[in-house]
């Protein structure tokens, strides 16, 4: 007779999926209230892009959470595996490409503000508020997807070695050893990332932790700096 899968663990996780499958459609609702011309092409190839990938996502993760509760031998679990780690590699190439095209809207940014491409410079202000908003989504995304092999990997790996070293970890209360990081405290350390330019509480572990943290740090700082100077200008 079979009995449950003893990693039954991933089922806590289902709300982080909706989470942040519901971060993705901020960023293109972002992408859409861009006022001036800060994208790769077409306003609307970005979101569309985004969109074509996030619906298989969103299927992808419904069917397993459907499937785990009623997953009772190996073989079930190896197939719900199977599909996680596939949900994995789409949502890291889904992040790639909202990167890519923040970035093209950073870059669009810049090349405005220092050459005064538009007649109004507060709009370029409101922008660069939406880029940097989008940027701390995008890279809460990214610190998720990691983090100990990323989700799917949770509860079916006990080897993957932890991104980042979270407050939770070092407690040596009860039930610290099996705590698992949210999508939320990803978004709060993303966020803090980006205002402080360093890291608060939570510590990178890996060299890829550390690289992203800078790039986060680097894209916030420049917009930052821009906006400030941007603002300075206008009120002079």
């Amino acid at each position: 007779m079979s009995t449950p899968h003893p990693h039954s663990i991933i089922h806590r996780q289902a709300l982080d999926f909706w989470v942040a499958r519901g971060a993705v459609l901020m960023v293109v609702v972002l992408q859409l209230l861009v006022i001036n011309d800060l994208s790769f092409g077409p306003r609307w190839l970005a979101p569309t892009i985004e969109l074509a990938m996030l619906a298989p996502l969103a299927a992808g993760t419904a069917w397993t959470q459907v499937q785990v509760p009623a997953a009772t031998t190996d073989h079930h679990w190896q197939i719900i595996e199977r599909h996680r780690l596939l949900i994995r590699r789409v949502a890291l190439l889904l992040t790639a490409v909202m990167s890519v095209m923040n970035c093209g809207a950073l870059i669009d940014l810049v090349r405005a503000l220092v050459h005064g491409l538009s007649a109004n410079g507060t709009t370029l202000l409101i922008d660069a508020l939406n880029i940097w908003v989008t940027n701390v989504i995008i890279f809460a995304l990214w610190f998720w997807n990691i983090d100990r092999g990323g989700p799917p990997r949770i509860g079916f790996a006990k080897t993957d070695i932890a991104d980042f070293l979270f407050p939770q970890m070092t407690l040596s209360t009860r039930g610290a050893a099996n705590w698992v990081p949210g999508f939320v405290d990803y978004l709060f350390l993303s966020f803090t990332n980006a205002t402080a330019f360093s890291p608060t509480d939570t510590m990178p572990l890996t060299g890829r932790a550390k690289i992203l943290m800078m790039v986060e740090a680097i894209v916030s700082l420049l917009t930052v700096a821009l906006v400030a100077a941007r603002a300075v200008n206008i009120l002079t």
